[in-house]
Formats: C-alpha cells, structure tokens, sequence
C-alpha cells in the first residue's frame, strides 16, 4: 500500500521526510517522491525503485536545490502501482498546470475521469496516467490564497476511496489532508506538526497522536492542528500517547502483521476494484503497458494454472466465467501441469495466478503454455516480478505488500480479480446483457464497504467459536460450487497456522469416505451462503449431524433456516450469490486466526513455510 508523510514546523524537512518514507518501506512500493516549499518556490523530486534512488536524486546535481535550500514544510510520498504504470511521471507528489498545488494520494478517485475530462477542457494539462493527479488540478481551480476553501471544495467532488495531503505555495505554512476510507493520522510536535498514513514515519519525532476518522480534513500549521468536517465545522479530538515498540508501530498497533493484514482487505479490495469498474454498467481492464484487451478477443477456452491460496483463487475464477462468460475454464495444479504433456495451443489462454510473480512450478506451467502457442496471462501482485516479464498481459491485484506468510488480502485480491475478469470477458462476448452487467457491476464495486461491515460485526462470535474448538484435533471444511474453493482455502488457513489437520471436500463426496471420519468431537464447517446449490448443502448438513459432528455453518444474512441445521452460524452481509466467496473466507481466516493464536503459535512466521515457493 502507498505511503504518504508530510511535514511543517521548524526545521529542515528534506531529511524528516526520506527518513518518514524510509520508515513506511514494509508497505512496499516501487516510486518514490518528495516536495518542498522553500524560497517561495515548490521543489520536487522523484525516482524510481527504491529510497536509495530517491536519495541520489536528492542529493545528485538535479537535487541539489531540494537537498540544499532552506525549507521547512513539504510532503512525501512511496507509491504502489494502481492506475498507470511504473514511471517517474507517475510517481508522486502531482501538481497542477501552473505547479502552484502539489498533492500525494493513497488509493481511488474513481471518478477521475469525468473530472479529468472536465479539467482538461479547462485548460489543464495533465503529466501522467494517474487518477490522483486530478485532485492537484482540481483544488487549484478553487484556489485562491486559501488551501482550506480549496481543498474543501475539491473534497465535494470526489468519489472513491483515498486519503490525500496538498500544499501550495498560496499557503505556504499549511498542509491540508483529506480522509475518505484510507487511512490517515497526525503526529503533535512542539512547533512542528506531521501527517502520515502511518503511525512509524514520524514516531522518531513524537508520539503524540491524533486520529482522523472517515470523512474528515485535518489543517496542519506549525503552531497547531485543526480537524473539520466537510462543511467546516470544527472537531475537538483528543490527543493520545503511543508507546508501541518499532514493531508494534509498523503493525499499525495490530498484535500481528497477519491481523493487520486481514483487516486491510476492504482498502485492499477498493484499490483493486474502483477504476476498473468506474462506467458502473461494466468492466474495463486495459492498462498501460500491462494488459491489451485485445488478448482477450475471441477467446474459446481458459486454463488456470496456480498453487496453494491462488489455486483456490483460480477455482472461484473458474465457477464466475463459466457462469457469466460461458467459457470452459480447466484449473490445474501447476506443479503437476508443468510435468504432463497437456493439450494447449494457440487457441487458448493461460492464466498463471501467483502472488509474488516468482512462485516457480506456476511459471515453469506458464512457460510451457507458450512454448506451445498459448496466450499467457498473469495475475500478480508484484510490478517487475518474473511472471510479468514472462505473460503476454497482466492483471495485477494490487493487494499491496502482504507480511504474513499466510495470504490473507492477496487472496481476495486475487478472486476479485478473477470476477472482473469474468465480467469482462461476458460483456466482451456478449454472454450477460448490459442491464445485468448494470446490476453486478455496483454490487462488485460495493463488497469493500461489506468488508468492513463484516470485520467490524463478526470478531465476537468467531472468537466465541475459537475459544470452543482450539483444542481440536481435526476440522472438515465441506462446500459447494464456488463454495468448495471457499472451504478449501478455510481448511488451508488453519492448517497453515494452527498445525491441525484439516480436509476440505466436496460436501456431496462426503459419503464416499470422509464421513467416516465424523464422530461427536469433530467440527465441521460447511460454507452454506446463498446459492443455487443451498438445498443440496443443507442436505449434507443434516448428514453430518446425523454422526453427532458440530456443523459451524457460513450462511448469508437473512437466512434464518440455516440455524435449524447447524450448531454455529457466522453471517456475511447479503450480496450476488456468485460474489459471496469473498465475504465467506473472511470468517475462516479469522477463525484460523484465533485458534492459532489460542494454541500460542506465530501466525506471522508459521514452521516449515515461505511466503514464495521459488524452487520446486
């Protein structure tokens, strides 16, 4: 995820700022860039790859000026890829026609096009592919001497899901940042005041904080800090002390990068989601030099080749674009696809799902599927990854950078990546009509929001279920349709931190032996949210209880008859039933979660794993 810092006071801030952004590196980026008010003028600097090169850049003959000249308010920025490519024009801060507003952004302005188109037939002149460089241009339309007016008024256009700091050289003692779902929090200081996406970019200096809810600004000068809402009214908010270690602070106060990771997932989502669905009655994935749709013209058949979590990525895939493109889709295990000899052509299209882009046995699948003439797409994670350099096009998940070793928001990531593309390829053939696209579209664009209804309502009742069965020593996970990959990748998540033995099944094999293994101690998690398969789950439910075993039942709200079948329910927020396997892991995630940490087991680091599998 982006990084964003800034700064006003006293002191120099060119070093307080590359010593903030070097403090935000474990949320990984591949630009950097900073700005500057000093001598009445705006100084920038970008590069990129790493804070090395940003250093360079500072300090070398081009940056002399912004290493050099005396400046004591400026922002910084680190930039994970979204919309545009690796680039230094890319890179942030952005700034408007007249470089007078420079700003730096974390996450979606969804609606950037209609203002971009707006803006330019005003007279703007835009520098890069970027959806944030509109909020620059934006604001200094409605500056005049005053940042706050400004901003505000940018504010009440803008659609998405973002944080932002802006500086201008109208104002040149005051940061003005915005908080819409991204995360944003001050630092208090004695005559200097921070902003950063991230308590550790400033925790060196203070450890004062004040939080910035949802929906709000925040004026930051020197001698103090104010908080507003939207139309201007003041917010009191106190200051709080932190005295978390390095660590903690890097976790965001989380007891665990794994937790802090889970609950990234809607911010994770919306970046992954909003710009590729911004005409709201479809889905559009072009992206500079990463994806031509062109590739996806015509085609007949798809096989998806992957391992481990995005295996079972590949596995809801496959259930959304048979349902909604009808295209046969074969999903294979790339360790085992790389050593057969497999019927693939020119005709088909190979999408190799891995998180990290190095993850050997999917590559060696990869490569073998266009030496033979396949088209090769890669869903990643990782800009410049090998299995960038390897596919024709690429479809990035922009989960941004994910700690633990046991995928979490990558995973969701990664099948919402799959359902646009699903939606895609049926609009590019024609297979859904554009009044259905016109109702998935919106619902696609709205599970963030569910996302963070269902971490912020479920935690009690799953650690209520957690407390129950962390003794365990064996959990069946039984699903249907989509619903199989969701158990599937429930099973693998406990057995992955927890170290239980775990099976995942398909419930209607269940009678061709794994029944056997049911008796009054087991619990079995049966993933019945709604779909056109419910009845059939529900059948396989009673089976089970019919052994004695204790049904924890996923079941979508609202459906109360799920709670005749099962011991346990864990409720996700109602959605398209083909959408439902994203809300449905997150309660498996943290039920492996809490049992794991019951057992007093490193969720972060668990025995035996590494985060990517780059031999065979």
């Amino acid at each position: 995820m982006c990084g964003i810092v800034g700064y006003v006071g006293q002191r120099p801030v060119q070093e307080i700022l590359l010593a903030g952004l070097r403090k935000l590196e474990y949320r990984g980026y591949d630009s950097a860039g900073i700005s500057v008010i000093a001598d009445g003028e705006i100084d920038s600097v970008r590069a990129v790859g790493n804070l090395d090169a940003l250093d360079v850049a500072m300090h070398g003959a081009g940056g002399v000026a912004l290493a050099a000249r005396p400046a004591t308010i400026g922002i910084g920025h680190t930039r994970w890829a979204t919309h545009g490519r690796v680039s230094e024009e890319n890179a942030h801060p952005h700034f408007d026609t007249s470089d007078r507003v420079h700003v730096v952004v974390n996450g979606i302005v969804e609606n950037y096009m209609a203002l971009k188109d707006r803006l330019t037939a005003d007279g703007a002149v835009f520098t890069s592919e970027t959806d944030a460089e509109v909020i620059a241009h934006l604001i200094a339309t409605y500056l005049d001497d005053d940042l706050v007016e400004a901003v505000r008024a940018a504010y009440a256009e803008l659609e998405g899901h973002f944080a932002f700091v802006a500086m201008s050289l109208d104002d040149p003692d005051t940061l003005v940042g915005a908080r819409l779902e991204c995360p944003l929090i001050i630092g208090r200081g004695d005559g200097e005041q921070f902003v950063a996406s991230a308590v550790p970019a400033f925790m060196a200096h203070t450890r004062e904080v004040q939080v910035i809810e949802n929906d709000e600004l925040v004026i930051l000068r020197p001698d103090g800090v104010q908080l507003i809402r939207p139309d201007g009214t003041l917010i009191e908010r106190e200051v709080t002390h932190v005295d978390w270690d390095e660590e903690t602070a890097e976790k965001g106060g989380y007891e665990s990068f794994m937790l802090k990771e889970m609950y990234e997932q809607a911010d994770a989502l919306a970046d992954t989601i909003f710009d590729r669905t911004a005409r709201g009655d479809g889905v559009d994935l072009d992206e500079a030099d990463a994806l031509d749709e062109g590739l996806l013209a015509g085609v007949s058949r798809i096989v998806v080749v992957a391992c481990g979590t995005s295996l079972h990525a590949g596995m809801i895939g496959r259930y959304a674009i048979e349902t909604w493109a009808r295209v046969p889709v074969e999903v294979e295990i790339a360790s085992e696809y790389r050593y057969r000899d497999p019927i693939v052509g020119p005709n088909d299209l190979v999408i190799g799902i891995t998180q990290s882009g190095e993850t050997a046995d999917t590559l060696a699948a990869m490569r073998l599927a266009k030496s033979r003439g396949a088209t090769v797409l890669a869903v990643t994670n990782v800009r410049g990854s090998q299995a960038t350099r390897d596919a024709d096009g690429i479809l990035y998940t922009r989960a941004g950078l994910e700690i633990g070793v046991a995928a979490t928001k990558t995973f969701t990531c990664q099948v919402a990546v799959m359902l646009l593309l699903a939606l895609r390829l049926a609009e590019l053939n024609g297979a859904l009509s554009r009044e259905r696209l016109a109702e998935l579209v919106p619902e696609v664009k709205h599970l963030p929001s569910l996302v963070t209804e269902l971490m912020d309502n479920l935690l009690p009742e799953v650690d209520a279920l957690a407390e129950r069965w962390w003794q365990a020593d064996f959990f069946l996970y039984l699903g249907r349709h989509a619903g199989l990959a969701v158990a599937h990748e429930g099973a693998l998540k406990l057995k992955e931190i927890s170290y239980i033995s775990t099976d995942a099944y398909a419930a209607g094999e269940m009678k061709h032996g794994p029944i056997a293994l049911l008796d009054e101690m087991t619990p079995v998690v049966c993933v019945a949210t709604d779909s056109p398969v419910l009845d059939k789950v529900i059948s396989n439910m009673q089976e089970v209880r019919a052994r004695g075993a204790h049904v924890i039942a996923i079941t979508t709200a609202g459906n109360a008859d799920i709670g005749h079948h099962a011991e346990s329910t864990l409720a996700i927020p109602r959605t398209d039933w083909m959408l439902q396997p994203i809300l449905a892991v997150i309660p498996l995630q943290l039920l492996a979660y809490g049992i794991a940490r019951r057992r007093g087991l490193n969720v972060d680091q668990p025995r035996n794993l590494a985060k990517t599998v780059t031999v065979e």
